[in-house]
């Protein structure tokens, strides 16, 4: 296809961002930007009783937090409505649709009679054929002129050519009885205003194609490419819901994984390029392709998202993860750094960000830096603090005094006091962790102190050994 790619994520705004529906969006992301095309947003609210501002917010947030950006201002389908029903009229006015009369009694009468004598219970409108002459002063829909014969070939990019036999196409409703277009009708033109080339979407819309496309056969329009992805299932094989856990991207938010993570993550759920597992959005836009989708449901493993998430973390900035911590905390309701806690947060990133895979394992090890004295510490640091332990420490803090404050001159000065000591530095690892973090587990000691500063390393010093 020559012309621009511009490809649409078009979720009903009934609730948050579907973890389901962000990879979605993702996908289509991926494609547009890597061939330099467009990634629009619609949202598909025409449903009035069910869509509401606030999930058409959450779904904004949910990608703005992934990192979709869309081309152009949001599209309200709804707000379209006059010219879904100018497409239905144009159609009726070429024949190619018609004004049907039969009621819901007539209708729910014609499918028990089907089924009573074993036949389709499709329903086939006695109106499609009146002349207009001959109909009554009463309320109709327009319905569409399915074709009766032949075949419908969906081709499609993962599913290959779906063929569905046209006796299984009903004439479906475009305007219903008080003027109002249906979703089908409303989908259609809304892709093709909006010069959508790629459809890719769930392939629980697969039997949608077959129907769509007799509106766009109808008025002359090109059908884009089909892309019908599998749904994501639990790591139990049936489809993702919420006895597996969060399904809302923002939960994922709230609990702490990186974007970044999460983008990788869900590009490798159902997609691939050869045996590699953690990649970065540049190599994502330059690899993603249609023919990597797989056709099987994809699993969801939270083991797998948080390994990626931990390799994101390591290699991302330090200010950019800062940030992103921040954002972290607000969506999880958590209190807000104070400007001293962010720059020495950052300042630690180095020693930080390795092996955590989440942002609650990063800031338990920053912990360090995070609190005030004098620090509150855990049940194994003030067992690490004994009598032994403290009257070592005591000795040592004269020592550091004069130290330069260097990680070689800290580990020089440390390790030759052990010696003195006739021990090895590592019995002195366990009480300067408890009194310089009040934690068992913690980044390097040499890293906490240099990150700490001389004053403040002696000034916790003291607090334990007076």
């Amino acid at each position: 296809m020559s012309q621009p790619v511009v490809t649409r994520f078009a979720p009903s705004p009934t609730g948050f961002l579907h973890i389901g529906g962000a990879r979605t969006a993702l996908f289509n992301w991926l494609y547009a930007r890597g061939r330099g095309g467009k990634f629009l947003l619609r949202i598909e609210d025409t449903d009035r009783a069910r869509s509401t501002p606030e999930a058409t917010a959450a779904i904004l947030q949910g990608m703005a937090w992934l990192g979709l950006d869309h081309d152009g201002e949001v599209v309200s389908q709804f707000e379209g409505a006059a010219r879904h029903a100018e497409v239905a009229n144009q159609l009726l006015a070429e024949g190619k649709a018609y004004k049907c009369f039969s009621t819901q009694e007539e209708i729910a009468a014609f499918r028990d009679a089907a089924k009573a004598e074993g036949k389709s219970t499709l329903f086939q409108s006695p109106w499609r054929d009146t002349p207009a002459s001959e109909h009554p002063d009463a309320p109709y829909v327009i319905r569409i002129k399915a074709p009766r014969d032949g075949d419908t070939v969906i081709r499609d990019e993962v599913q290959g050519d779906v063929t569905i036999k046209n006796t299984q196409l009903d004439d479906m409703i475009l305007l219903r009885s008080d003027g109002s277009p249906v979703y089908m009708l409303a989908v259609v033109v809304d892709d093709h205003d909006m010069g959508v080339t790629h459809v890719i979407r769930g392939d629980d819309h697969l039997n949608n194609a077959a129907r769509q496309m007799m509106i766009y056969q109808a008025m002359g329009w090109d059908v884009p490419v089909w892309a019908h992805i599998p749904l994501i299932h639990g790591p139990d094989g049936k489809k993702l819901s919420k006895r597996h856990g969060a399904l809302g991207a923002q939960e994922y938010q709230a609990m702490g994984y990186p974007a970044a993570g999460m983008r990788n993550y869900l590009a490798r759920l159902g997609w691939s390029h050869g045996d590699d597992e953690f990649f970065t959005d540049a190599q994502a836009k330059e690899w993603f392709d249609l023919s990597g989708i797989g056709k099987s449901p994809a699993r969801f493993d939270t083991k797998k998202l948080e390994s990626l998430c931990g390799q994101h973390i390591a290699i991302a900035g330090d200010a950019a993860l800062r940030q992103e911590i921040e954002a972290y905390l607000a969506a999880a309701d958590q209190p807000a750094l104070s400007d001293v806690q962010s720059r020495g947060l950052e300042a630690a990133m180095h020693c930080l960000k390795d092996r955590a895979k989440t942002f609650p394992e990063l800031l338990e090890k920053a912990h360090f830096v995070l609190a005030s004295r004098p620090l509150e510490r855990d049940a194994k640091a003030e067992k690490a603090l004994d009598p032994v332990s403290l009257g070592i420490l005591t000795e040592l803090t004269p020592h550091l005094q004069n130290a330069s404050w260097t990680r070689d001159e800290l580990e020089a000065a440390l390790n030759e006091f052990a010696a003195a000591k006739d021990t090895k530095f590592g019995k002195l690892a366990g009480p300067l962790r408890a009194v310089l973090a009040g934690r068992a587990v913690t980044p390097s000691v040499f890293d906490m102190m240099i990150c700490l500063g001389r004053d403040e390393t002696l000034a916790r010093l003291k607090d334990v050994t007076g």
